[in-house]
């Protein structure tokens, strides 16, 4: 039987090596995206150019070499490992499952268009992104719609907004956190760390603070969780202006200071580990909790290639 149903899912995106002018290229399409940065590109273009690549790409390179694998970058690698064992799930429904990445390659229009030639009539797109953002979710939505205006006919589009309290999401974030409690012991402080936003896109309309606190209070529900025993908090913010809070590098060094010696941290928005969780949460982070006063800083992974995270997809895949 020919397959005529295709489900992609789409990540951020990564440089293709850990080098300076790789890392370059990708911040460059990354930052030049309005939806991420919504400033006037008359002002924000020269100053990205002129300015912030030049510094930030070299100091990024530093940072992505220290979580380089011999095989590659870790967010291509299991995002690809998700998308396999996805397909093996969905092969006798007939179902294929690719990957396409928002910046850098493979791109969604090119991965797209393969899917088309191949005879794909329906498309399921799921943004890895549980949490909906103006900044995240919407960029995919931007790309898939520049390449389907310019097309006579397109596949029928099934496009995921959110997942933000799907019970399948709450209880992989779960099982998550109940195996690292297994294995290393529970901390005094579960910090549920999500990737910041600008605060300003939350008063213009944008749900994703809601999503990140209806996520972690459903969790902390599962687990039944105290108040005393978790904090919700934000991490990689940029620039100058006011991004949401609490900003979770002041808060681990505050409960550090104020005596919290363990501490377990999950960064629910990210569907895979990355950048931002493997060296900016796992390295940079722990050190400056340890630097502190801090004794344990667990990090817990993210769902990554696990198979509740695959159960998830297939659900996500069939609408349930």
């Amino acid at each position: 039987m020919k397959k005529n149903k295709a489900v992609l899912l789409v990540n951020l995106g990564t440089p293709e090596k850990d080098t300076v002018p790789s890392v370059k290229a990708f911040l460059k399409q990354f930052l030049s995206d309005k939806r991420v940065v919504d400033l006037p590109r008359i002002l924000w273009l020269p100053l990205l150019n002129l300015v912030i690549l030049p510094f930030r790409s070299k100091k990024a390179t530093k940072a992505y070499q220290k979580i380089w694998t011999p095989t590659g970058s870790p967010l291509r690698i299991i995002t690809e490992r998700l998308v396999n064992k996805l397909a093996k799930s969905l092969d006798q429904d007939e179902i294929t499952c690719d990957f396409a990445m928002t910046y850098g390659k493979p791109s969604i229009a090119e991965t797209i268009k393969k899917l088309e030639k191949k005879g794909v009539t329906e498309l399921t797109i799921i943004p890895l992104y549980p949490q909906f953002s103006v900044s995240t979710t919407a960029p995919v939505f931007d790309q898939v719609a520049d390449l389907f205006k310019k097309q006579i006919n397109f596949p029928a589009i099934n496009f995921k907004h959110d997942y933000h309290d799907h019970a399948l999401y709450i209880d992989a974030l779960c099982q998550s956190i109940k195996k690292t409690w297994d294995e290393k012991g529970k901390s005094e402080k579960l910090i549920f760390s999500f990737h910041g936003i600008p605060k300003r896109y939350v008063t213009k309309g944008d749900p994703y603070q809601k999503h990140c606190e209806r996520t972690t209070e459903l969790v902390v529900k599962q687990l039944g969780l105290a108040e005393s025993e978790y904090l919700l908090a934000y991490q990689s913010r940029f620039g100058k202006e006011e991004w949401l809070t609490p900003y979770v590098d002041l808060e681990l060094q505050g409960l550090a200071e104020s005596g919290c010696t363990s501490i377990d941290v999950l960064c629910p928005a990210f569907a895979t580990d990355c950048l931002e969780t493997l060296e900016e949460m796992a390295i940079e982070n722990e050190l400056l909790f340890l630097q502190a006063g801090g004794k344990t800083f667990n990090y817990i992974p993210c769902l990554n290639d696990d198979n509740s995270h695959v159960k998830l997809m297939v659900s996500l895949a069939f609408n349930k």
